[in-house]
């Protein structure tokens, strides 16, 4: 078996990182080729994550990347965060949607957002032992984000919420869940409200588990929400500014996607790399030949100029910069890339690509969510155009 663990190719230069950074990047490569690797197989057959990779993510402080040390966390910074994820997929990109959600959408979203008792009540939990889910899309919610059907209406010192979510990632693991609802239906976007909801609460259940094409041990559940009794207190900013809190955050996550595609991508590359080393045919490797020599140039431009993307659209997102327009330009570039490079890396091992033997086929199965979830392809390229007119 071609196990992902020790791949003989190097891993391509990575440029503009402190010595902060680079040290960051290969401890998480490391965990990621001596921990987690030697689950994958295992992992996605079950279709469920390892319970103690989990705790050894919280425990190298990867599920809190960004939390300040006063709460508990690391105290790093987003650009981190975005290379745990790159590198935790280039092994398993269903951990690395596991890491990416956790630090790019739910802490985000509680350290712009949260109030100080929130922040006390639920930060420390998020960077040692609690994973938190992003709820926000149903069954006729999706691209359109905000038709939502989930209602919340207040009842003394509580909100009564009922609806359904689906597609909610890391929803069997999570034991925090930022859920949105409507307010007022009439209102439009203008009644969403975002919610810290607890697994234990009244009314709350997680349902259907999907049997997915691709990052198979990352669960994707349905949440059913029936009477269940949420404390005021635990609104996440303000009433009725829902809608604003989930487009910023998407914003922002969907640099962690391209991330993850990007690991994704670089890791079928470099199998792609070392098995044309290894395969020989008529009396040599398959790498001494034009074609495949061209196929993996190809793949290495491709993955070059994704990785280019993924950080100055990182970089500019932590300096303060406008990144709309780039996140969604990377975000679609870079799903495309993952797809095209993951097929030409099964090409290249032929038949062994093409069984669950060898780790390129895994990987080609989990490159198509790219295009589709936190965003599809279509969703990005209308932002772009809207930025650009």
């Amino acid at each position: 078996m071609d196990s992902p663990a020790n791949p003989t190719a190097l891993p391509m230069p990575l440029s503009n990182l402190t010595p902060e950074e680079q040290i960051l990047q290969e401890t998480v490569r490391r965990f990621a080729r001596n921990k987690i690797a030697p689950l994958v197989r295992e992992m996605d057959e079950a279709q469920k994550m390892s319970p103690a990779i989990i705790s050894q993510l919280f425990e190298l402080g990867l599920m809190g990347i960004e939390i300040p040390e006063e709460y508990g966390g690391v105290g790093g910074s987003f650009f981190n965060s975005i290379l745990a994820v790159e590198e935790i997929s280039a092994v398993d990109p269903a951990i690395g949607v596991l890491v990416d959600v956790q630090n790019t959408l739910t802490v985000n979203a509680l350290l712009r957002w949260g109030n100080e008792d929130q922040k006390q009540r639920y930060l420390p939990r998020m960077a040692t032992d609690t994973v938190c889910s992003y709820a926000l899309s149903e069954a006729g919610s999706g691209s359109d984000a905000f038709a939502l059907a989930t209602t919340a209406r207040l009842d003394s010192e509580d909100y009564i919420l009922n609806g359904r979510k689906l597609w909610i990632s890391n929803a069997a693991e999570a034991s925090l869940f930022i859920v949105f609802a409507t307010v007022n239906p009439g209102a439009g976007y203008k009644g969403i409200t975002a919610f810290l909801v607890e697994r234990s609460m009244t009314g709350f259940s997680v349902g259907k588990k999907e049997d997915k094409l691709g990052i198979r041990a990352s669960s994707t559940c349905e949440l059913l929400l029936d009477d269940c009794r949420v404390p005021a207190a635990n609104v996440l900013g303000e009433v009725g500014k829902g809608y604003k809190i989930a487009i910023e955050t998407l914003n922002e996550g969907r640099i962690g996607i391209a991330a993850q595609l990007l690991g994704l991508a670089t890791g079928a590359w470099t199998h792609a790399v070392r098995y044309s080393q290894e395969r020989q045919q008529f009396g040599k490797p398959i790498a001494e030949f034009q074609a495949v020599q061209f196929a993996l140039a190809d793949m290495a431009t491709e993955v070059e100029a994704s990785r280019l993307m993924v950080y100055n659209t990182a970089r500019r997102k932590q300096s303060g910069l406008p990144f709309l327009k780039e996140a969604a330009m990377t975000k679609y570039f870079v799903s495309q890339v993952a797809e095209r490079v993951a097929s030409k890396a099964v090409e290249i091992f032929g038949g062994y690509g093409f069984v669950k033997d060898y780790p390129v086929e895994k990987l080609y199965r989990d490159a198509k969510i790219g295009a589709i979830y936190e965003g599809t392809s279509n969703m990005q390229l209308a932002t772009i155009a809207k930025q650009i007119l």
